[in-house]
């Protein structure tokens, strides 16, 4: 049996705040994101650490499947339209939406299978991100949409 790691993964720039935990437990990977007081929604600190985590990931043969998790009452409401709507040009929320494709190749590219495990909302990215994995497995409150057009927002799955 391998020894568990819990590990915290990444901070947000202001606070302390830890935005995922990685714990690898008998070659399963869970990825939580947590960020729960905000619904799990996509910032770009988020997204960069999933990223990250995805490439160590990648190169761990130890690990044989992913399980991406969320805490809190939401898998994940998409992206952070609060920090979108800090952004003061095209070109920066350009790059936060690329920023989200590298985010889903980097799922669709992982060797090792993705297992979405999705409770609460997943909306408009979030939805995307529960999407691009191989597999979701969703309790019963489980509630998908992809509502983003309401703020003039489309989720486009790259590839």
């Amino acid at each position: 049996m391998d020894t568990p790691v819990n590990t915290p993964v990444d901070t947000t720039p202001d606070a302390d705040e830890v935005l995922i935990v990685r714990d690898d437990r008998d070659g399963i990977a869970t990825i939580t994101l947590n960020r729960p007081a905000k619904f799990n929604a996509l910032s770009g600190a988020l997204m960069t650490a999933i990223e990250d985590t995805l490439g160590a990931i990648a190169a761990d043969p130890s690990v044989r499947v992913v399980v991406l998790a969320a805490n809190g009452k939401a898998f994940s409401a998409g992206h952070d339209l609060k920090e979108i709507g800090t952004k003061t040009s095209r070109e920066s929320i350009d790059t936060l939406f690329r920023q989200c494709s590298r985010m889903m190749l980097a799922i669709t590219h992982l060797p090792q299978p993705v297992i979405a495990r999705v409770h609460g909302i997943a909306t408009a990215a979030g939805c995307q991100l529960a999407a691009t994995c191989d597999l979701a497995v969703a309790s019963s409150e489980a509630r998908f949409a992809t509502s983003g057009i309401n703020v003039g927002l489309f989720c486009a799955t790259p590839g």
